[in-house]
């Protein structure tokens, strides 16, 4: 099924997640599969990502969280660090009125101040660009890391607790999601994750725990709308149970 021929069903339309968390894998070995740098493949899995924003709001989903950039990965070669972040500046730059002509919000979790500062600025100008909008909200998920998002939240719970704020009996799953980077964000109803890699790489570990989980093959910078939107259609024939019978 091409992009331009996809078309999702009546039944995956009628049954869409409200939110879709992506995991992006495999931009380095589809630039080493080809013998070509592996920013390139940065490159072209920035054309993806392009193509599932517009998709995932074209189709009616609300909420869309990509894995940008992770923690684990400031361990890179600082010369391929480099060349992601100049790319994730212009990337913000340049595809900023596409999203505000397509009425799409932005959001960023993570650790933001570890961005370099021309990032940051322009991560914060984009975002405030994009505030008033009402269709979808894209969520990146920049310097993120799960583990480190939950040390944050029981930190910022223990301070409330040593100040007299909050008492351990008042510390239930609700208050700690509240104290999450995602406590404006519904969590995930569909978890994709692209190159067949079958682990979740400490993406939002605490939201993910009931989402139904779509792993394709496909290497991220061949992920295109059709097979966006063949995940919503396995999504469509999952039935959540929660626990229940």
């Amino acid at each position: 099924m091409s992009a331009r021929a996809a078309k999702l069903s009546a039944a995956a339309q009628e049954l869409l997640p409200l939110h879709v968390a992506v995991i992006m894998d495999g931009n380095g070995r589809w630039a080493k599969e080809r013998g070509l740098p592996r920013i390139e493949g940065h490159r072209r899995g920035a054309e993806s990502a392009r193509a599932i924003i517009k998709a995932a709001s074209e189709s009616g989903i609300r909420y869309l969280t990509l894995y940008t950039f992770s923690v684990e990965n400031w361990n890179r070669p600082k010369t391929e660090v480099d060349a992601i972040m100049k790319y994730l500046a212009y990337y913000l730059r340049k595809e900023t009125p596409e999203l505000d002509r397509n009425n799409v919000r932005l959001e960023a979790i993570g650790q933001i101040h570890r961005l370099p500062e021309p990032v940051q600025k322009q991560l914060e100008k984009s975002r405030q660009q994009l505030s008033k909008n009402t269709g979808l909200t894209l969520v990146l998920a920049l310097s993120y890391g799960a583990r480190a998002e939950i040390v944050d939240a029981s930190r910022a719970i223990a301070e409330k607790v040593q100040s007299g704020d909050l008492v351990p009996e008042e510390v239930t799953e609700t208050l700690f999601g509240m104290h999450l980077y995602t406590s404006q964000i519904p969590d995930p109803d569909l978890l994709v994750r692209t190159s067949g890699e079958m682990r979740l790489s400490n993406f939002l570990l605490w939201q993910v725990s009931y989402a139904e989980m779509v792993v394709t093959e496909t290497l991220w910078p061949e992920f295109r709308k059709a097979a966006f939107y063949n995940a919503l259609e396995e999504f469509a024939k999952r039935h959540r149970r929660f626990g229940k019978l």
